[in-house]
């Protein structure tokens, strides 16, 4: 090393950087490697994202027999609509002469306005419906059509409210709640309310009947049915029909895979994006070169070469391109495996094997099940829950293994960049105080020679 002496602050400087560019080498190393750990781990996390997605789609086909396999279709949607659960008979079933069930309705006589007091003091409604009474108590503020009408849906009974106004001036119109020939009613007033009585069969002022209640009817296969509703949900077992209109209409409940089918292209869509996740993780892209003879490094993913990583991929695709079950296989099936390992799924191809042996398709769809909860379970572990009087516990798959031992390891790193750069920085100032202390030294004797020189030299003048 250069003597102090000789040494100007720019050059004392440029050492000390040196010093300190060769002290932080070990610490940008470390750091280096606390980058791959951390690019790792983001992988593992990329992979454990489309793994969680892949369960949730598996979780569709994890009780095939619960999958509707039904469909149910009407001739004429008009007249009558229908849903179906995997319960229902498959067959045909004719919907003739419908008649809708209907609510009763009633309605005033012409008044006023719907905001004009009515005449006659204030008083009460007394609802009849179904064999009980509603009693509504009309107060002298509210003694309006509008405010009439106000109480009684307040009141959220039997019967409903509503005023009409024309040009001419306003109805109070009444309407059961409820449909069907039980849903009649009868209505008595006191004071004002008095002009709103109404019963059937009886005769009445000042009340007209728009609608009398009644119930549905038609036929099924011939057999009569009556219905206080719209919704005939016991007609047939497993179908719900909401009839419509008046008419006829054709219900045909038939076997389908429809829904089977693509709870089954959920996964292999799902699947599919885990597949791909994993390979562009552990992927190895080569350099290339141009014409002109430039060329550029290759690159390579996070988890080059992880066994766990790859082995995950490949087990993955086997549980696919290996199914078979009940003689059928997943080929026959609509599944498949490309040579780039990409999982392909034909609906068509389902639905005509399901048509041929759905039991053997359906043990096919659980063995899938099976085969890939495994490995997702694997990979990501389960929560702990109870589904059926069944009491899971939580597990902890491999992928949160690795990413704690990173996590783990990355500490570690961290610490030791935090003692290496507390060492650095001691050493760096104890260099630079003696930097300071050797420079001062020196300053002082080159003083001291400066004097020395004057004071010889005034003696040989002297002497």
């Amino acid at each position: 090393m250069t003597s102090v002496s000789a040494l100007g602050s720019s050059q004392i400087s440029s050492e000390i950087t040196a010093v300190e560019t060769r002290l932080q080498a070990p610490v940008t190393e470390l750091q280096t490697q606390v980058t791959s750990e951390q690019a790792d781990i983001s992988a593992w996390g990329s992979i454990s994202g489309s793994v969680s997605t892949l369960s949730k789609a598996l979780s569709n086909i994890k009780n095939v027999s619960s999958i509707n396999s039904r469909l149910v279709t009407s001739s004429d949607n008009s007249k009558a609509t229908a849903t179906v659960s995997n319960t229902a008979a498959t067959g045909t079933y004719n919907l003739t002469s419908i008649s809708l069930a209907k609510p009763q309705e009633i309605y005033s006589s012409l008044l006023g306005s719907g905001a004009a007091t009515l005449s006659g003091g204030t008083g009460s409604l007394v609802f009849s419906v179904s064999g009980k009474n509603e009693t509504i108590a009309i107060g002298s503020g509210s003694l309006t059509l509008n405010g009439v009408a106000a109480a009684i849906n307040k009141q959220a009974g039997g019967v409903q409210a509503s005023v009409i106004g024309t040009k001419a001036g306003a109805r109070l119109v009444l309407q059961s709640s409820g449909t069907g020939s039980s849903a009649a009613f009868s209505v008595s007033g006191t004071g004002a309310l008095a002009q709103f009585d109404y019963s059937s069969g009886s005769a009445h002022t000042g009340e007209t009947v728009a609608q009398t209640a009644a119930d549905a009817t038609l036929t099924l296969n011939g057999v009569p049915i009556t219905s206080s509703t719209n919704t005939l949900g016991s007609a047939i077992a497993g179908v719900t029909i909401a009839l419509a209109g008046a008419g006829s209409a054709v219900v045909s409940v038939s076997s389908s895979p429809t829904n089977l089918s693509s709870s089954v292209q959920a996964v292999a869509t799902t699947l599919n994006a885990a597949v791909a996740t994993i390979s562009k993780m552990t992927k190895f892209t080569a350099g290339t070169t141009t014409a002109t003879g430039t060329s550029s490094g290759g690159s390579a993913g996070p988890l080059l070469g992880n066994f766990s990583a790859t082995e995950l991929k490949n087990e993955m695709l086997s549980s696919v391109s290996g199914l078979v079950a009940s003689g059928v296989s997943a080929g026959a099936v609509g599944l498949s495996v490309s040579g780039s390992g990409t999982i392909s799924f034909n609906a068509t191809s389902f639905a005509a094997e399901y048509a041929k042996n759905p039991t053997a398709v359906q043990n096919l769809v659980s063995d899938l099940y099976t085969s890939l909860n495994g490995l997702t379970t694997g990979a990501i572990g389960t929560s702990s829950g109870s589904s059926s009087g069944v009491v899971t516990t939580k597990t902890t798959g491999f992928i949160s293994t690795a990413t704690a031992s990173l996590n783990g390891l990355i500490t570690a790193l961290d610490a030791e960049v935090t003692q290496i750069e507390k060492q650095n920085a001691a050493q760096l100032k104890l260099l630079s105080q003696q930097y300071t202390i050797a420079e001062s030294n020196a300053s002082n004797a080159s003083i001291t020679q400066t004097y020395l020189g004057i004071f010889l030299g005034s003696s040989s003048s002297t002497s």
